[in-house]
């Protein structure tokens, strides 16, 4: 069967692999829509440090359910559509005896340390498999990203009172902003693109700030009465808006951090501790969230053509991708079309 393969930096072809065997417990899928998103760019870029070469990326999908194995709960029926948590759990670290199997780890997601999802078909653990509703195949490969926005605004505890600043309005920094919006906090969105930033005002943030010709500070202090906002979000991951998310929030505000960056960040620790400073990683996601992006999508309310930059089928995924290392400020997301 047909799979996009990335063997080395910017080489990435489509090859022939060998269709999925599924184990008892397993649901085979037929996948339809499958996204490109940073890390696959990454991994691209030779820039992936946790990537296995060579891989099969992808792990934001929109699928059919073609097949179940016999161990399977009757939940899951052939012809379903769903999408994937892509993200495994040891049960035995420090994280999953918690309870947040999201941070477990020995984690391996799907297009990274492991094998993913840009093939015909994949065979996965029935646990991993969510049913999405009415949403169709296509709409499915956005869940993913979205759900790590979601998650992110959880573990900062956004309430109603709030003001949010998000930084970076990529799919991941979208997601924030739409949860944030409907737990009813003030959402100030910033990015260096004037169009992500017109979206994230259609897609509830009360301001924006593009961080290359405005001067964030001012804007900010203007916006929250000298305060700054109660809650930053990175999810940019760079050494700047690292720095930009400590110094900006509130005394006693929490900075929540998404992006990896891809070298050292030096900060002025005295505002960790003269702001009292909640300090807090944000990793992939839990079930709930994908449900809430679920919710959030069946409602009709997102403006998912906008957030889709192109659709390819797998011969063109290799220029599609070249071309978005060329200009990747430009892109939200790539899907790469299996249908027939």
């Amino acid at each position: 069967m047909k799979a996009i393969q990335i063997s080395d930096y910017r080489k990435m072809a489509v090859v022939e692999v060998e269709e999925p065997q599924m184990k008892s417990n397993e649901v085979l899928l037929r996948l339809q829509y499958v996204g490109f998103c940073g890390s696959d760019l990454s991994t691209y870029l030779g820039k992936n440090p946790m990537v296995k070469m060579p891989v099969i990326p992808g792990h934001e999908v929109g699928a059919v359910i073609e097949k179940v194995g016999a161990d399977v709960p009757e939940g899951l029926k052939p012809g379903m559509v769903v999408t994937v948590n892509p993200y495994t759990n040891c049960g035995k670290c420090a994280s999953c005896r918690n309870g947040r199997v999201n941070a477990c780890q020995h984690n391996e997601t799907l297009g990274v340390q492991r094998n993913g999802a840009m093939r015909t078909m994949i065979a996965l653990p029935w646990e991993k498999v969510i049913p999405a509703g009415l949403l169709t195949p296509r709409t499915c490969a956005l869940i993913e990203p979205m759900s790590v926005g979601f998650h992110a605004v959880s573990r900062a505890q956004v309430t109603d009172i709030d003001v949010v600043f998000v930084i970076g309005c990529g799919m991941v920094g979208m997601g924030a902003v739409v949860r944030s919006v409907q737990r009813g906090a003030t959402v100030v969105a910033a990015d260096i693109d004037d169009e992500k930033l017109a979206l994230a005002r259609q897609m509830g943030a009360s301001y924006t700030i593009n961080t290359l010709t405005e001067d964030v500070h001012q804007r900010l202090m203007e916006m929250t009465s000298g305060f700054g906002p109660d809650v930053v979000i990175e999810a940019v991951g760079n050494p700047h808006t690292y720095q930009m998310a400590v110094d900006e929030v509130a005394f006693t505000g929490r900075v929540i951090c998404i992006g990896y960056a891809k070298s050292e960040v030096s900060f002025q620790t005295k505002f960790f501790v003269q702001k009292e400073l909640d300090i807090r990683g944000s990793r992939n996601a839990q079930p709930s969230d994908f449900r809430a992006v679920i919710h959030y999508l069946e409602k009709g309310q997102c403006p998912v053509d906008a957030l889709i930059s192109n659709v390819v089928k797998p011969e063109d995924a290799p220029e599609a991708m070249s071309q978005w290392a060329e200009n990747p400020g430009k892109v939200f997301r790539i899907l790469v079309d299996f249908t027939e």
